[in-house]
Protein backbone atom coordinates (compact mmCIF):
# COMPACT_ATOMS: atom_id res chain seq x y z
CA UNK A 1 0.00 0.00 0.00
CA UNK A 2 1.43 3.35 -1.06
CA UNK A 3 0.94 6.57 0.83
CA UNK A 4 -0.04 9.25 -1.71
CA UNK A 5 -0.08 12.99 -1.00
CA UNK A 6 -2.92 14.91 -2.67
CA UNK A 7 -1.86 18.57 -2.91
CA UNK A 8 -4.90 20.84 -3.13
CA UNK A 9 -6.71 23.98 -1.99
CA UNK A 10 -9.84 26.03 -2.49
CA UNK A 11 -11.19 26.05 -6.06
CA UNK A 12 -9.63 22.70 -6.96
CA UNK A 13 -11.80 20.93 -9.51
CA UNK A 14 -14.09 18.42 -7.80
CA UNK A 15 -13.66 15.51 -10.23
CA UNK A 16 -9.90 16.15 -10.52
CA UNK A 17 -9.71 15.81 -6.73
CA UNK A 18 -12.27 13.21 -5.72
CA UNK A 19 -11.83 10.71 -8.56
CA UNK A 20 -8.12 10.06 -7.83
CA UNK A 21 -8.76 9.93 -4.08
CA UNK A 22 -11.46 7.29 -4.51
CA UNK A 23 -9.47 5.29 -7.10
CA UNK A 24 -6.39 5.28 -4.85
CA UNK A 25 -8.41 4.14 -1.85
CA UNK A 26 -10.19 1.54 -3.98
CA UNK A 27 -6.75 0.24 -4.97
CA UNK A 28 -5.75 -0.17 -1.31
CA UNK A 29 -3.56 2.94 -1.15
CA UNK A 30 -3.70 5.72 1.42
CA UNK A 31 -4.68 9.11 -0.04
CA UNK A 32 -3.66 11.95 2.29
CA UNK A 33 -5.11 15.39 1.48
CA UNK A 34 -2.90 18.41 2.17
CA UNK A 35 -3.86 22.07 1.79
CA UNK A 36 -2.70 25.44 3.11
CA UNK A 37 -4.66 24.84 6.35
CA UNK A 38 -6.58 21.91 7.83
CA UNK A 39 -10.03 23.39 7.29
CA UNK A 40 -12.04 21.65 4.55
CA UNK A 41 -11.36 23.06 1.09
CA UNK A 42 -14.13 24.29 -1.19
CA UNK A 43 -14.08 22.32 -4.44
CA UNK A 44 -15.58 23.64 -7.66
CA UNK A 45 -17.28 22.00 -10.63
CA UNK A 46 -16.07 23.00 -14.08
CA UNK A 47 -18.24 22.29 -17.08
CA UNK A 48 -18.33 23.11 -20.75
CA UNK A 49 -21.58 24.86 -21.69
CA UNK A 50 -22.77 25.36 -25.28
CA UNK A 51 -22.11 28.92 -26.43
CA UNK A 52 -19.29 29.58 -23.93
CA UNK A 53 -15.68 30.08 -25.02
CA UNK A 54 -14.38 28.97 -21.61
CA UNK A 55 -15.55 26.52 -18.97
CA UNK A 56 -18.05 27.56 -16.31
CA UNK A 57 -17.52 27.16 -12.58
CA UNK A 58 -20.03 26.25 -9.89
CA UNK A 59 -19.56 25.51 -6.18
CA UNK A 60 -18.81 21.88 -5.38
CA UNK A 61 -18.44 19.79 -2.25
CA UNK A 62 -16.20 20.39 0.73
CA UNK A 63 -13.13 18.15 0.87
CA UNK A 64 -11.77 17.25 4.33
CA UNK A 65 -8.07 18.00 4.78
CA UNK A 66 -5.67 15.71 6.65
CA UNK A 67 -2.56 17.91 6.84
CA UNK A 68 -1.61 21.56 6.51
CA UNK A 69 1.26 22.14 4.08
CA UNK A 70 3.48 23.23 6.99
CA UNK A 71 3.09 19.75 8.54
CA UNK A 72 3.92 17.76 5.40
CA UNK A 73 7.15 15.78 5.36
CA UNK A 74 7.63 14.73 1.72
CA UNK A 75 9.74 11.79 2.95
CA UNK A 76 6.60 10.26 4.48
CA UNK A 77 5.00 9.70 1.05
CA UNK A 78 5.46 7.36 -1.89
CA UNK A 79 3.76 9.50 -4.54
CA UNK A 80 2.16 12.89 -5.24
CA UNK A 81 -1.02 13.94 -7.07
CA UNK A 82 -1.77 17.56 -8.00
CA UNK A 83 -5.41 18.02 -9.11
CA UNK A 84 -6.46 20.83 -11.42
CA UNK A 85 -8.94 23.63 -11.12
CA UNK A 86 -7.91 27.11 -10.05
CA UNK A 87 -6.06 25.94 -6.93
CA UNK A 88 -2.71 25.31 -8.72
CA UNK A 89 -2.80 28.93 -9.94
CA UNK A 90 -2.11 30.21 -6.41
CA UNK A 91 -0.58 27.10 -4.83
CA UNK A 92 2.39 27.36 -7.21
CA UNK A 93 3.48 30.52 -5.36
CA UNK A 94 3.21 29.02 -1.86
CA UNK A 95 6.67 28.59 -0.26
CA UNK A 96 5.51 25.38 1.45
CA UNK A 97 4.53 23.93 -1.94
CA UNK A 98 8.00 24.86 -3.22
CA UNK A 99 9.40 22.83 -0.29
CA UNK A 100 7.03 19.86 -0.69
CA UNK A 101 6.99 19.14 -4.44
CA UNK A 102 10.67 18.98 -5.58
CA UNK A 103 11.63 15.98 -3.40
CA UNK A 104 9.13 13.79 -5.28
CA UNK A 105 10.91 14.59 -8.55
CA UNK A 106 14.37 14.30 -6.96
CA UNK A 107 13.53 10.85 -5.54
CA UNK A 108 11.97 9.78 -8.88
CA UNK A 109 8.66 8.97 -7.20
CA UNK A 110 5.33 8.86 -9.05
CA UNK A 111 3.84 12.31 -9.63
CA UNK A 112 0.41 12.77 -11.17
CA UNK A 113 -0.84 16.07 -12.54
CA UNK A 114 -4.35 16.66 -13.76
CA UNK A 115 -5.46 19.58 -15.94
CA UNK A 116 -4.13 22.81 -14.36
CA UNK A 117 -2.07 20.74 -11.88
CA UNK A 118 0.86 21.07 -14.31
CA UNK A 119 1.13 24.73 -13.28
CA UNK A 120 2.79 23.72 -10.00
CA UNK A 121 5.80 21.78 -11.35
CA UNK A 122 6.04 24.25 -14.26
CA UNK A 123 6.41 27.18 -11.85
CA UNK A 124 9.02 25.26 -9.85
CA UNK A 125 11.16 24.47 -12.90
CA UNK A 126 10.43 20.74 -12.68
CA UNK A 127 8.99 20.22 -16.18
CA UNK A 128 12.11 21.19 -18.13
CA UNK A 129 12.94 18.45 -20.63
CA UNK A 130 9.76 16.48 -19.90
CA UNK A 131 6.65 15.74 -21.93
CA UNK A 132 3.36 16.55 -20.24
CA UNK A 133 -0.33 16.95 -20.86
CA UNK A 134 -2.34 19.76 -19.30
CA UNK A 135 -5.50 21.72 -19.98
CA UNK A 136 -4.91 22.63 -23.65
CA UNK A 137 -4.88 26.45 -23.16
CA UNK A 138 -1.84 25.89 -20.89
CA UNK A 139 0.26 24.71 -23.85
CA UNK A 140 2.24 28.02 -23.98
CA UNK A 141 2.89 27.85 -20.21
CA UNK A 142 4.10 24.25 -20.45
CA UNK A 143 6.38 25.09 -23.36
CA UNK A 144 7.76 28.20 -21.61
CA UNK A 145 8.58 25.93 -18.67
CA UNK A 146 10.81 23.93 -21.05
CA UNK A 147 8.48 20.97 -21.55
CA UNK A 148 6.89 19.41 -24.59
CA UNK A 149 3.09 19.66 -24.55
CA UNK A 150 1.18 16.47 -25.40
CA UNK A 151 -2.52 16.54 -26.20
CA UNK A 152 -3.39 13.12 -24.78
CA UNK A 153 -5.32 11.56 -21.88
CA UNK A 154 -2.49 9.65 -20.18
CA UNK A 155 0.98 10.99 -20.84
CA UNK A 156 3.67 9.03 -19.00
CA UNK A 157 7.14 10.57 -18.81
CA UNK A 158 9.34 8.53 -16.50
CA UNK A 159 7.54 8.60 -13.15
CA UNK A 160 5.18 11.45 -14.07
CA UNK A 161 1.65 10.87 -15.38
CA UNK A 162 -0.40 13.79 -16.69
CA UNK A 163 -3.69 14.45 -18.43
CA UNK A 164 -5.74 17.31 -19.92
CA UNK A 165 -8.60 17.28 -17.40
CA UNK A 166 -11.41 15.33 -15.79
CA UNK A 167 -12.70 13.70 -19.02
CA UNK A 168 -9.31 11.88 -19.14
CA UNK A 169 -9.46 10.51 -15.59
CA UNK A 170 -10.18 6.85 -16.49
CA UNK A 171 -7.06 6.69 -18.69
CA UNK A 172 -4.98 8.82 -16.30
CA UNK A 173 -5.99 6.67 -13.32
CA UNK A 174 -5.06 3.41 -15.03
CA UNK A 175 -1.65 4.81 -16.01
CA UNK A 176 -0.99 6.33 -12.58
CA UNK A 177 -2.02 3.18 -10.70
CA UNK A 178 0.20 1.03 -12.96
CA UNK A 179 3.14 3.33 -12.24
CA UNK A 180 2.33 3.36 -8.53
CA UNK A 181 2.19 -0.44 -8.37
CA UNK A 182 5.65 -0.67 -9.98
CA UNK A 183 7.11 1.89 -7.57
CA UNK A 184 5.31 0.88 -4.35
CA UNK A 185 7.19 -0.75 -1.52
CA UNK A 186 6.34 -4.45 -1.16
Amino acid sequence: MARVLILTGDAAEELDSMYPIFRLREGGHEAVVAAPTTRPVHLVVHDFEPGWDAYTEKPGHLLPVDLAFADVDPGDFDALVIPGGRAPEYLRTDPEVARIVPPFFERDLPVGTICHGAQVPAALGLLRGRTTAAFPPLKPDVEQAGATFADAPDVVDGTMVSCRGWPDLPEWSRAFLRLLEKASPA
